[in-house]
């Protein structure tokens, strides 16, 4: 991919999550391909409810992190994971990092009990430590612009878990959260 192609918000987007797919694929498993290798555009869907809420500040430096990342032979997907077990020292000690993952923490704890039927918690302690240990793989520069989106969104009042569910919902066809959720109790 060149440089150009990254030139629109969905250049960014389409760049960033095909350079993500590229590191999750070569990621080897334990036990052989791992079923969610399987499936690559349910990475991509879910790659791009990750990165939807993000500005494009961010997804420009955060595309300029894997793009060196692809430089100097870093793979992200592979050091989330090998963090997530304790293979590996942390990769940063930026306080930025507690700061996102707790606010994101609480924006999903917000929206779950908003929506319980349609966006799970899948456990505050796991979805905590995976953000975290992905957090880690990040410049400071790109930190710095996520940590600056969180207050942002905080001080507007808006949920950034709940504005990916929004997205992931309509991505699926699946119609809106309030649909969702009435249909679901």
């Amino acid at each position: 991919m060149t440089q150009e192609t990254a030139t629109t918000r969905e250049g960014l987007l389409h760049e960033i999550i095909e350079r993500e797919l590229v590191m999750f694929l070569a990621t080897p498993n334990e036990g052989g391909v791992a079923q969610c290798q399987m499936h690559p555009d349910a990475f991509r869907t879910m790659r791009r409810m990750t990165h939807c809420i993000h500005d494009d500040a961010t997804l420009v430096s955060y595309l300029h992190d894997l793009r060196l990342a692809a430089e100097t032979g870093r793979n992200f997907m592979i050091e989330k994971y090998a963090r997530m077990d304790d293979r590996l020292p942390p990769l940063s000690s930026s306080p930025l990092l507690d700061e996102i993952a707790d606010a994101e923490t609480a924006f999903l704890e917000e929206a779950a009990a908003r929506f319980p039927h349609v966006i799970k918690r899948n456990g505050e302690n796991f979805f905590r430590r995976y953000l975290r240990c992905e957090l880690e793989t990040l410049s400071d520069a790109t930190l710095e612009l996520y940590a600056a989106e969180v207050r942002r969104a905080r001080a507007e009042g808006r949920n950034l878990a709940e504005e990916r569910h929004r997205t992931l919902l309509r991505l699926l066809g699946k119609g809106t959260l309030e649909e969702c959720e009435a249909a679901a109790k």
